[in-house]
This record gives structure tokens, C-alpha cells and sequence, in this order.
């Protein structure tokens, strides 16, 4: 009901940037018909309907982008059953990453899949609160996808109810096309309402570095550059890698290592030698606990035993501008206008706000991540190596995010991009930018894998039941494509 606290609970966005947006309805179904019964409703009454998992949106798409939507609120089903002798896990659409992270581990399991952490931002840190839909749907990287790939890529399978209210099963035997386009654009055609994981056996041990790098203005662009080479080339799969840099000129390589300990000094200081970096820490530790180190920012002591997060809870609110940048390196020109702007603009920006970047190597010729090829499923960015997500917040979360404040990032992309061909960057989905119109947001979220993921939506939601403001519009005619006489044979 309005003005309770459980519907403002559930309408309030986790950046406050967003402005407020108001729900026709809020659905908060325990059982897949009653998500049925949510989608019918929406269909007969002619109101776009918008699952919301985690709703930890940076745009707030869990409550539909804008007012009027019907939400389907999933944290309610939040169960993980995983079965001891297939190591498939079935895990509902409202779970969180730190509650499956806990539940596949614990128990004398020692199991895992490939997902991300949610880092801290500025003076707070907030937990796994990230659930597992969105995550899963858009693509799913963190600290290890070079190791083992996406998130996406641990799915076997999952049960969708469709535009037409219908529930079916998905995989890569069962409405195949369908299983693609979820596999990187999910919401885009149904709620999720269950979902089967694949798991790998965690590691005995993890190690973890911290790499303090000695770059400067004139010598950065070169550095990128080596480290381009570096990714795509030389970088061994049992390595993880994350440059980032903040305000507080904290410019570091953060990183993960599993693997033989005989070769872990030669790797870790084969990048130390290409990136002019001193080490500054050097930890082991089991497979858990380098998870929550990399959600929680702090030494090992201090971590208390909070992963297992299982509350209705979208975490900590913030109020920043977030975008992102998929692309092959960062060389030449392209380097140069990204340095020059790291260490020119930035140094002008008003004391009253925090930036961050993080670069994530997670490509390159032996990495999982790039394993798949372009159009294995609906994520299309498997050739890049670099994903860099740029992160603009005010001090104050109580102040307002000026209304100009979105030009420091986007600029800082634009005199990147400039320098760069036409199709050779994107954008992850994951990081939305609310500042793309429907258009741009298709193109760069969807590159390659566009026109068939327009052709599925005129297919499954031709009226586009599941519409927000960046989604993917319907085909307006038949398009044909390599991929048309496959899909045409997954008629429902």
C-alpha cells in the first residue's frame, strides 16, 4: 500500500541521483504462478511489467526506469538446492550473490561459480546485497572471469514465464533461442523464475595481491599500453588482474592467483615487471574469504562473518553517476586522451564529490572469458579485454548530484572514444548509463547480437510487456539473418 513502510521500502532506487519513481503496483510473489499471475495482470490492464531482484539498479530498472510499471518484487524467493551428486544448484530469482556464494561453499560443498562482488563507494562499504537475475542476465563478471568466465556462462538452464503469462523451460536443448537471448539480455524478455548452476571445486587456496604503481602523467599511456599487450597476449588464465585508481590518487593492481605454487612468483612478477609496480601485499587465504575480501575492501581480521545475506535489503543507498567502457586496450592516441584526462580534469573536479575507476583485464587469447565467441549468447563483447567502469559520487550522500555532474564522465569517455573505430567499444549493462537514449544503449550494450535479439523480442514480447527505457525494441519487420531459420524452429 502507499506510504507504508514496506512500499517505500521497495520504491526506494539504491542511487538517489535517480529521481523517485512510483509503481502502478507491486507484486511480492513466493510461487511461480503467482509471478504468472503478476505478468497476466499487467497484460490485461495494458502496464509494463518489471522484475526486481536485488534492486541494486544504478538506474533504478528494477522499478521499471520510470513511474507506472507493475513490479514484480523476487526477494521473497531467494532458496539455493544444490545437489550433491550432479553439483547443479537451482537457485531462485530474488537470491542474493553473497547468500549462494555462502550456500554453495559451506557444508563441506567447496563449490563455486564465476560472479562478481559490488565494490565499496565512498566512505561506505556495502556487502553482497547484488542478486542473482540482473547479475546473471546482463552478464555477470567479478575478480575471477578471467579464471572461469561469467556468471552467465555457469547457467545449464532456467524456467522463464513469458509475455503471455506461459512458463517454459530453457537450456541449450530446450527453446534454445530463447536460452541465448537470456544468456546477456534477459529482462528484456521475461522474469526468471528459477534458475540451474553448473559449479566448479573452489580452490584449497587463493592469493592475493596489491600492487602500488609507480606511473606518472608522462609515463601512463605507456604502461596501458604494455599492459594491453600484456592482457591479450602473456596474461596466464589463473591470474586476475584490476587496476584502479580514486580521488585519494590510490592507483594500485589489485589481484587473484590459484593455481600452481610453483609458477606464482614467476606470474605475479612477469606483471610487476611489465607494469612498473611494487608489491605492497601478498596474502593466502581459502576460497570464501577471498570473497569477502573483495567485497568488504579490508584485511582479513576485520571481516566479520556477514556474507550470508538473506534480508530484504537493497544495501546502503548512494547517489553517484556511473558508465562504462568494454573495449580492446587502451594504446596511441586513445591511451594519451585517457591519461591526459585522469590527470588534467580530474584534479578540477569540485572537492564536494569522489571519483573512482576500476580497469578489469578479463580478456586476452588464454582467458575463459573470452573463450566463447561473440555470439555464443546474447553477450557481445567477449572479444575486449578491458572492462572499466568509471564511478562519479558526492561526499555527502545527503547533497543532491548537480545537475551538469554527469559531463565529468561522459566526457572522459568521449575523448577516449574519439581516438577509437566505430565498433571496436561498447558498454556493459550491467553499469547503465541513464544517460543513453534507447538507441545509443541497444548498440552499445548489444553490439553484434542486436538484430537478432530485435527479431526474439518481436517473437516474445511483441508488445513489449517487459519495457524500460533502454530495453530492446521489437524487429518492425522480418529480418532476416543466419540465426532465422533456428529461431523460426523454437516456435512456441
Amino acid at each position: 500500500m502507499p506510504g507504508s513502510l514496506d512500499w517505500n521500502n521497495h520504491t526506494t532506487g539504491f542511487n538517489a541521483r535517480i529521481p523517485p519513481y512510483t509503481p502502478s503496483g507491486i507484486a511480492v510473489p513466493t510461487t511461480i504462478s503467482q509471478v504468472q499471475g503478476a505478468v497476466n495482470c499487467g497484460r490485461k490492464h495494458g502496464v509494463s511489467v518489471s522484475a526486481k531482484g536485488g534492486g541494486h539498479s544504478y538506474i533504478s530498472g528494477g522499478l521499471g526506469g520510470e513511474s507506472g510499471h507493475l513490479v514484480v518484487q523476487l526477494d521473497r524467493m531467494h532458496n539455493v538446492d544444490f545437489n550433491d551428486t550432479t553439483n547443479i544448484a537451482v537457485v531462485q530469482p530474488g537470491t542474493r550473490l553473497g547468500h549462494l556464494a555462502t550456500e554453495l561453499y559451506t557444508d563441506g560443498r567447496k563449490r563455486a561459480i564465476s560472479h562478481g562482488t559490488c565494490p565499496r563507494h565512498v566512505n561506505y562499504v556495502h556487502s553482497f546485497y547484488v542478486g542473482v537475475s540482473g547479475h546473471f542476465t546482463s552478464g555477470g563478471y567479478g575478480m575471477n572471469s578471467h579464471q572461469q568466465g561469467l556468471a552467465l556462462d555457469f547457467v545449464e538452464g532456467a524456467t522463464i514465464v513469458l509475455a503471455n503469462g506461459s512458463v517454459v523451460e530453457t537450456s541449450a536443448t530446450q527453446h534454445e533461442d530463447l536460452f541465448w537471448a537470456i544468456l546477456g539480455a534477459g529482462a528484456n524478455f521475461g522474469i526468471v523464475v528459477s534458475w540451474r548452476l553448473r559449479t566448479f571445486e573452489a580452490p584449497d587456496m587463493v592469493t592475493l595481491f596489491r600492487v602500488k604503481l609507480n606511473w606518472n602523467r608522462s609515463t601512463a599511456a605507456g604502461y596501458l599500453a604494455a599492459i594491453e599487450r600484456y592482457i591479450n597476449n602473456d596474461m596466464p588464465q589463473n591470474l586476475s588482474i584490476r587496476i584502479s585508481d580514486r580521488t585519494s590518487g590510490q592507483l594500485v593492481a589489485e589481484g587473484l592467483y590459484y593455481g600452481s605454487e610453483a609458477e606464482k612468483k614467476s606470474n605475479i612478477d612477469a606483471f610487476l615487471s611489465i607494469s612498473n609496480g611494487t608489491l605492497v601485499r601478498l596474502e593466502q587465504c581459502d576460497w570464501i574469504s577471498s570473497i569477502k575480501r573483495y567485497v568488504k575492501g579490508e584485511p582479513f581480521d576485520n571481516i566479520q562473518n556477514d556474507i550470508n545475506i538473506n534480508v530484504f535489503d537493497r544495501g546502503p543507498p548512494a547517489n553517484f553517476f556511473s558508465n562504462s567502457l568494454v573495449l580492446n586496450g587502451l594504446n596511441g592516441t586513445a591511451a594519451r586522451n585517457f591519461v591526459d584526462y585522469w590527470y588534467g580534469s580530474t584534479k578540477h573536479l569540485a572537492k564536494d564529490r569522489a571519483w573512482f575507476f576500476h580497469l578489469e583485464a578479463v580478456g586476452g587469447k588464454n582467458s575463459a572469458y573470452s573463450r566463447p565467441g561473440n555470439n555464443a549468447t546474447a553477450y557481445a563483447h567477449r572479444d575486449k579485454a578491458m572492462i572499466i567502469r568509471f564511478n562519479d559520487a558526492v561526499v555527502d550522500e545527503m547533497m543532491s548530484y548537480p545537475e551538469n555532474g554527469t559531463s565529468f564522465l561522459n566526457n572522459w569517455i568521449a575523448t577516449v572514444t574519439a581516438a577509437l573505430p566505430d565498433g571496436s567499444w561498447g558498454a556493459y549493462a550491467n553499469y547503465p548509463d541513464s544517460t543513453l537514449n534507447r538507441t545509443m544503449a541497444q548498440r552499445l550494450y548489444y553490439g553484434s547480437n542486436l538484430d537478432r535479439l530485435r527479431y526474439l523480442k518481436l517473437k516474445y514480447d511483441p508488445d513489449e510487456l517487459f519495457y524500460h527505457p533502454q530495453s530492446i525494441e521489437p524487429a518492425h519487420d522480418t529480418m532476416i539473418g543466419p540465426w532465422a531459420a533456428v529461431d523460426s524452429a523454437n516456435d512456441l
